[in-house]
C-alpha cells in the first residue's frame, strides 16, 4: 500500500457527520457536490485549502452522529489521503473502508499534531511521521484484508475485483 503525504487540517472531539456534510446538502447524489460543502460549518476555508494529498486529524469519536455514508464520501472527493483520529464513531469507521478512505486511530499523534503541520502516514506499518516537529507515532496497521479493500478504492471494487459482483 502506498504512504500519504500532506499538510493538516485539525479538528476538536465529537465532529459530527452533520458537521462534515451538513443535512441540508444530502438532497445531491454527486459526490463533487458534497464535497463542495465539507466540513462549512466549522471550517469555511477548508473547501479553499485543501490539496490533494492533505491529511485531516480529529479528536474523539470523529464522525459521531448519523451514521450517513455522505460523511467519508465527501472528505474522501476533497482528496484528502487520509484521517487520522483519538477514536471514530464504529458507523464512521465502516463507511470509511466501504468507500477506501484510510483513517487510523492514534490518540498521541491526534494529541500533538497541529493544523498546518506537515505529515507522512505509512499504512503498511501505520508510521505517522510529523515532518514538521521530527516526531513519529505509532498507529495500528491496517489488516491485509482491510489494506486490499483500500487499495481497490472500496468494499464494492473490492469484490467485483474478486469476481464477486457484475
Amino acid at each position: 500500500m502506498e504512504k500519504a503525504r500532506g499538510t493538516v487540517f485539525k479538528y476538536p472531539d465529537n465532529v459530527d457527520t452533520d458537521v462534515i456534510i451538513p443535512a441540508r446538502y444530502l438532497n445531491t447524489p454527486d459526490a463533487r457536490e458534497l464535497a463542495a460543502h465539507c466540513m462549512e460549518d466549522i471550517d469555511t476555508e477548508f473547501v479553499k485549502n485543501v490539496k490533494p494529498g492533505d491529511v485531516m486529524v480529529g479528536g474523539w469519536n470523529f464522525g459521531c452522529g448519523s451514521s450517513r455514508e455522505h460523511a467519508p464520501l465527501a472528505i474522501k472527493t476533497c482528496d484528502i489521503s487520509c484521517i487520522i483520529a483519538k477514536s471514530f464513531a464504529r458507523i464512521f469507521y465502516r463507511n470509511a473502508i466501504n468507500i477506501g478512505m484510510p483513517i487510523l486511530e492514534c490518540e498521541e499523534a491526534a494529541e500533538d499534531i497541529e493544523a498546518g503541520d506537515e505529515v507522512v502516514v505509512d499504512f503498511d506499518t501505520g508510521r505517522i511521521e510529523n515532518l514538521t516537529k521530527n516526531k513519529t507515532y505509532q498507529a495500528q496497521a491496517f489488516p491485509e484484508f482491510i489494506q486490499s479493500i483500500i487499495q481497490e478504492g472500496g468494499w464494492m471494487n473490492y469484490l467485483a475485483s474478486k469476481g464477486e459482483v457484475r
